[in-house]
């Protein structure tokens, strides 16, 4: 069992009292933390890391996100959110293959392990290739393969019972890194059907539902129209709240929806720089932490965020909250560090990581504060939330094991998955969308 002395560096807990410690030591024996300040005397480390000018925090989870879709950066600019998902995404998504998934999981893996993010929560296709990069990253990972419930025919890579395959293959694998969740689309293109029978194998299996919610007037339009009902209050009626639930976005929401989604202890997951980027409009987030609602942060695809980088996305949550409510008192920095660890961490089903403590998990980051725009040290919090940089971060390790250290990427193969991004994929964006058609042609937007 590898043990590993961190020496003389600053320490954010995040524990309950929010413990924030100077020049302090952390102390790491396996996959677990065994000391945070003080060390135990007869503690014998095989490594010693000095930590000096380096603040330490727990790793960041990246709450929702479509790691593959690094392939679709920069491939569907200046559109509505309509026009972005019917005439650019379906397209790109229907000339998909497995291997495409693998090296652009691949390559947000690396942005992800360099920018401090220790797990992610993806929803996407072929999903055995994503779990293969997280078993070769050491990162961890909530995976769920996105299903459609419209028929074989639109369906990429595997129906429901594909999936309950897919969960079977890597339930417990990677050891004990990868969780396995069930993925419906959402509720303006799932059928009631197949969303009833999503929540029955949920309930049944004990899985976590993890799909997109209420990500437009036009989506609540037309659920009305058709259901009676919001969103929100379908997939109430429907049970896919009756166990765990990560909702994706829940950007048009009711006070009603969201007395549902507190009653019911659904995790939403907030995307804030897809929603700027999409013109799409912004949460008041004030009305989901005054009713208790476990809100966590994520990047969201490449395809309409275009980077994979948490901290961009912890700054843009507190700056746009602060001014869409016009107070400054509101997401302050402890809170906002929460939602980009601790709050994602419980919900992906990794509760033991988030907060720097004995017996938590090591998933940990640090981060070089000897830096112009990081000085001077008044307010660690601060500094993280509003001026770090993935750059600034210099090591990121899960489960005691590092994967990113002195700048140095340890487990991925980060050259070639460039080139599989770079020249060798020059004919996908072109020919071979094209001639794929469009997965979504039938759905309703």
């Amino acid at each position: 069992m590898t043990t590993i002395l961190i020496k003389n560096v600053d320490v954010i807990t995040l524990d309950k009292k929010g413990t924030i410690l100077r020049n302090s030591n952390i102390a790491i024996q396996g996959k677990t933390i065994l000391a945070v300040g003080d060390i135990p005397s007869d503690f014998v480390p095989d490594e010693t890391v000095d930590g000096h000018n380096h603040v330490a925090l727990p790793g960041l989870f990246n709450a929702h996100c479509h790691a593959p879709m690094t392939y679709e950066r920069g491939w569907a600019e200046d559109l509505p959110f309509d026009r972005w998902l019917n005439e650019k995404i379906w397209v790109a998504e229907a000339a998909l293959t497995p291997d495409d998934v693998y090296w652009g999981a691949a390559l947000a893996a690396c942005e992800m392990i360099r920018g401090g993010v220790v797990a992610f929560n993806d929803h996407y296709f072929y999903m055995d290739r994503v779990a293969e990069v997280v078993r070769d990253s050491g990162m961890k990972a909530g995976l769920t393969w996105c299903v459609f419930g419209i028929g074989d025919a639109h369906e990429v890579g595997a129906n429901l019972e594909g999936t309950l395959e897919f969960i079977a293959r890597w339930q417990g694998a990677a050891d004990g890194r990868i969780q396995l969740l069930l993925g419906p689309h959402s509720p303006y293109v799932c059928p009631p059907d197949f969303l009833k029978q999503v929540a029955e194998v949920a309930a049944e299996r004990q899985l976590t539902v993890h799909l997109h919610v209420s990500e437009s007037e036009e989506q609540v339009k037309n659920s009305l129209q058709s259901h009676g009902k919001t969103p929100v209050a379908h997939l109430e009626a429907l049970g896919i709240f009756d166990g765990n639930c990560i909702a994706a976005h829940c950007l048009v929401v009711s006070d009603e929806d969201l007395d549902i989604l507190a009653r019911r202890n659904v995790t939403v997951a907030h995307t804030p720089i897809t929603y700027m980027k999409l013109a799409m409009g912004v949460n008041d987030l004030s009305r989901f932490t005054k009713r208790g609602i476990n809100l966590a942060i994520g990047t969201d695809g490449p395809g309409s965020n275009a980077d994979m980088d948490m901290l961009a996305a912890l700054r843009q949550t507190v700056i746009l909250t602060k001014h869409e409510q016009r107070n400054p008192e509101a997401a302050p920095g402890d809170t906002a560090l929460r939602m980009a660890s601790l709050n994602g961490a419980g919900a992906m089903g990794f509760p033991g990581s988030g907060v720097l403590a004995p017996g938590g998990a090591a998933d940990l980051i640090l981060i070089n504060t000897d830096q112009p725009h990081l000085l001077p040290r008044h307010d660690l919090v601060a500094n993280i939330v509003h001026a770090a940089k993935a750059a600034d971060v210099t090591h990121t390790m899960v489960d005691g094991k590092w994967l990113y250290r002195n700048g140095e990427l340890l487990t991925l193969d980060e050259e070639k998955s460039k080139r599989k991004q770079s020249g060798e994929r020059s004919g996908w964006s072109t020919a071979r969308c094209r001639a794929c058609g469009n997965i979504g042609d039938s759905f309703i937007p």
